[in-house]
């Protein structure tokens, strides 16, 4: 089996990468530096070429809602035309739970990649994950409000980096779902709680106000907006264990 990644430098893609090739499979790892380019669609149907699987771990320059709309709309559109020129078999796309809820900022960016994977020719998997401890702390830290980091208290699991990588490697591995999984941390927290937590074990010393109007990803979220359905795959990693290896 050979399993292309695309989006193979990132955070999850290079931690995707390993997890297949702990699998065994040969896998070919494509970014903008190994010269595939998914918006032009440069260098696309040679990385392609005699590929079985395809996994999409491709990250939008802005997750402002109509830049990451317009990219994932073109990328994925590229990536599974050359996929189904290719005879590639299956499609595994990276999502984020709520992307069929929440509707606006990068979750709707989301739900149009979800629904270019739902149309093509080519068989796909979505996996859907809730928020990275990774992704909740670095924007913890660049948000900037003159009495604090403002943070909406709704509900989440979050989840570990490479929790979500070992999940992608699965599923990538198996048969096309035709559908999508979700995958989640084991605890749950608040939102602003979890953001305290992590800028105390920085030594961050700004409050955490919680204010319900926050947006998160550039949308408004209800209470539950980031929380999975009733059997999500869960991750082993809890907020401990992640802070203990930073």
């Amino acid at each position: 089996m050979r399993v292309v990644v695309a989006g193979a430098t990132g955070r999850i893609g290079s931690r995707t990468v390993a997890r297949l090739r702990d699998h065994g499979v040969e896998v070919t790892p494509v970014s903008r530096s190994t010269g595939v380019d998914v918006v032009t669609g440069r260098g696309l149907a040679e990385a392609l070429r005699g590929a079985d699987v395809i996994v999409d771990v491709t990250e939008a320059p802005s997750r402002a809602e109509a830049p990451s709309v317009e990219f994932f709309g073109t990328a994925t559109g590229n990536l599974l035309e050359a996929a189904a020129a290719a005879g590639v078999e299956h499609y595994v796309a990276l999502s984020l739970v709520g992307a069929d809820r929440v509707q606006r900022g990068y979750f709707r960016a989301k739900a149009v990649q979800e629904e270019r994977a739902r149309r093509s020719p080519v068989p796909h998997s979505v996996v859907r994950a809730t928020p990275f401890f990774e992704s909740v702390d670095a924007l913890a830290r660049s948000t900037a409000h003159t009495d604090g980091v403002h943070v909406a208290p709704v509900l989440t699991r979050p989840v570990s980096t490479d929790d979500v990588a070992t999940e992608l490697a699965h599923v990538a591995v198996g048969l096309p779902l035709f559908g999508v999984l979700e995958t989640a941390g084991p605890e749950e927290y608040r939102l602003d709680e979890l953001t305290a937590k992590l800028l105390a074990a920085r030594g961050d010393l700004r409050g955490v106000v919680t204010d319900p109007r926050a947006p998160f990803f550039g949308a408004l979220l209800a209470e539950r907006s980031l929380l999975p359905g009733p059997s999500p795959r869960s991750g082993h990693e809890t907020l401990d264990r992640w802070l203990a290896r930073r």
